[in-house]
């Protein structure tokens, strides 16, 4: 069984934690299913036992580990509540210490920014959120960021780009984990793409479209 702790701090993004929390569930069940044990033990692990979310839902989490035991996956989400977290220098150490623990860390959305911040992308392509690629390049210039990708995958660190990206990220761990059948079981169960075409480009390009006097607005129809 494959260990996953998913770290939380206040005013995180909801889906940034339930997105992936869900993929990984989800193959549990498919599993489950088939006959065969559950893959993933996944746990939500946080520096205090109750985290409220930026959309005010209150998440109950396990406490933070001790260095030392050996882990799958640590997940790292963002949130408006990420420029906070990554001032948390002891928050910022743990994650640096439970990487070096574990198989492979990811980010999702703008939790790239905790990872540049414990030095984990020095060097390495990543991405993160397109509304928050130019704050990101200006802040961490050691890290080689992509704008466009959903998600990218150098050696054992994997970022994701904005919010939904992550469900795509925890598909390609899945996938990379347990072979495509059961990945694309995931994506259809969920009715998502196993393979979102295209990168986030196109996502903030047309909200800028729609961002105009709404003068067409009855051609959409």
């Amino acid at each position: 069984m494959r260990r996953i702790e998913v770290l939380a701090y206040p005013d995180i993004q909801l889906l940034d934690v339930s997105g992936p929390l869900q993929v990984f569930a989800s193959a549990n069940d498919f599993k489950r299913q088939a006959g065969e044990p559950a893959p993933y033990e996944v746990m939500v692990v946080a520096a205090s036992p109750r985290i409220r979310t930026s959309a005010g839902l209150v998440l109950e989490a396990a406490a933070l580990p001790a260095h030392g035991d050996e882990i799958d996956t640590l997940v790292v989400p963002g949130g408006w509540g990420v420029n906070a977290a990554c001032e948390d220098s002891e928050l910022v150490q743990w994650i640096a210490g439970r990487s070096r623990d574990a198989t492979r860390t990811a980010s999702v959305c703008s939790g790239a920014m905790l990872l540049a911040t414990a030095g984990l992308l020095d060097g390495r392509r990543a991405v993160t959120h397109w509304g928050r690629c130019a704050e990101f390049a200006r802040r961490f210039p050691a890290v080689r960021l992509e704008p466009d990708p959903i998600f990218i995958r150098d050696g054992n660190v994997w970022t994701s780009a904005g919010v939904t990206a992550g469900i795509d990220l925890a598909l390609s761990l899945v996938e990379a984990d347990l072979g495509r059948h059961t990945a694309l079981s995931v994506a259809r169960e969920l009715v998502v793409f196993l393979k979102r075409p295209g990168g986030q480009a196109q996502f903030s390009q047309t909200l800028k479209l729609q961002q105009g006097d709404g003068r067409f607005d009855r051609l959409h129809g």
